[in-house]
């Protein structure tokens, strides 16, 4: 993985990851175009906007975002490119969601988690000043079908990875050999501040029994390296990942 001077890294050969506050969004170089997976949140624009200058590109190059759900610490650049012409894709499943990023099903109460893991407060607050409680819905397009090559750069192919929330899809994008899960398996939960594979606290997932179960549809495919939503990128293979995450299982 090649860490760039200006902040972000570069895990694959033009996977860009940007990481703000503990959330990753990632911007594909591929086939003369740019993808973005994921808008993390409002202050990740800086740092995208620093990354679009350093390969001599600008906002309006990205063909699309791609959204691997629609919470709002994964669609916190999304309003403001889209009113700068580029859209926002989505699984139907997670369309409401994307519009009202803040209003989403969770197994467990959000205020428990601090008082259960005070360690995370850096991270809640690192989060609120980039931007967390400002972040503006986006009206995506609800066309990420599951099991489908998505006609943006990179040709990804979507995995439906439904729990963390109804419509949560992963990316991978063969050529690359890249598997962008989003939050079906992340190496460091927020709300716990435990790091590893695993899902995603109760505090931000619907219904963390079917999230675990979805986790055997990204045996499908063989990435080098695995790009989660929150943490550092995984290279001991996918099988490993979800392995430890079963064992970890809900928290």
């Amino acid at each position: 993985m090649r860490t760039t001077p200006t902040g972000w890294t570069e895990p694959a050969p033009g996977v860009h990851r940007l990481d703000v506050a503990h959330v990753n969004c990632y911007l594909i170089e591929a086939e003369g175009g740019l993808t973005l997976v994921d808008a993390g949140l409002p202050r990740s624009s800086r740092l995208l906007g620093a990354l679009l200058k350093r390969i001599g590109a600008g906002v309006r190059d990205i063909d699309a975002v791609l959204l691997t759900h629609g919470h709002f610490d994964h669609v916190g650049m999304a309003r403001p490119l889209a009113d700068r012409g580029v859209g926002s894709l989505v699984h139907p499943d997670d369309e409401r969601l994307a519009q009202h990023p803040y209003r989403y099903a969770h197994e467990q109460p959000i205020w428990s988690y601090p008082l259960r893991h005070p360690r995370i407060l850096p991270t809640v607050v690192s989060m609120v000043q980039a931007g967390a409680l400002r972040v503006k819905g986006v009206a995506a397009e609800p066309v990420v079908a599951d099991g489908e090559v998505i006609d943006v750069p990179g040709h990804p192919r979507a995995i439906w990875t439904p729990g963390h929330t109804n419509g949560h899809c992963g990316y991978y994008f063969e050529k690359a050999g890249v598997l962008l899960c989003g939050d079906a398996i992340v190496t460091l939960d927020p709300y716990t501040g435990t790091q590893g594979p695993q899902i995603v606290a109760g505090a931000a997932t619907a219904d963390s029994t079917r999230a675990l179960a979805s986790l055997d549809a990204l045996r499908a495919v063989d990435p080098a390296v695995v790009l989660p939503g929150h943490g550092e990128p995984w290279t001991d293979g996918i099988g490993v990942a979800i392995d430890q995450a079963l064992r970890a299982g809900a928290h």
